[in-house]
């Protein structure tokens, strides 16, 4: 603002930066306050270990961790710090479990055996079901896909996990099968195969 007070009108800035004329005027006033050595590797180390532990330290524990390693730092003070650095707290949300380990839905039998190398295309194809965080909130996303090649055949995204999710999916793989076979069809009456 400062700068700025030179091209552009104090009261302008003062509405811009959402501030009073009196109190920038008191800043101004103000002498400028130096930053010891200490007080800049005490902001240092508290940000790095507030980045390692993911956003998720509070006042106290910081505190405890940096009177660990030699800080002479109260629990009001690295509040106070924490507030200068703009370190804020993020919740974690608490993991769901999406998947059922007992139910009564029959399992199907592994057929591939963990040879996931077909020969041909079109000779085996795999699903998975798996879930992605959208602005809407958590979709299901169902996905089959030819191993040959590696490609994508089939897929459908709903709000839900259910086995039509899976069907839907695979409502691609009926379509390109009826082709596969009108093909197969025209090409033999042709002489083709």
């Amino acid at each position: 603002m400062k700068q700025l007070s030179s091209q552009f009108a104090v009261l302008k800035l003062c509405k811009l930066m959402k501030t009073s004329r009196s109190a920038y005027y008191a800043w101004l006033k103000r002498p400028a306050k130096l930053i010891t050595a200490e007080q800049l590797s005490l902001y240092r180390r508290a940000k790095v270990i507030f980045e390692q532990s993911r956003n998720s330290l509070g006042y106290r524990t910081l505190h405890k961790r940096l009177c660990k390693e030699g800080f002479n730092v109260s629990a009001y003070a690295a509040q106070r710090l924490m507030a200068q650095l703009g370190l804020v707290v993020t919740q974690r949300v608490a993991y769901k479990v999406t998947t059922k380990r007992r139910h009564s839905d029959a399992v199907a039998d592994n057929l591939l055996n963990q040879n996931f190398n077909p020969h041909v295309p079109n000779e085996v194809w795999a699903g998975d079901v798996t879930y992605l965080k959208t602005g809407e909130g958590w979709m299901y996303l169902a996905i089959v896909m030819d191993l040959y090649s590696r490609r994508i055949v089939g897929w459908h995204i709903d709000k839900r996990m259910t086995a039509d999710l899976v069907s839907k999916g695979s409502v691609w793989i009926s379509k390109i099968i009826v082709r596969l076979e009108y093909y197969l069809t025209t090409s033999s009456r042709k002489g083709l195969i």
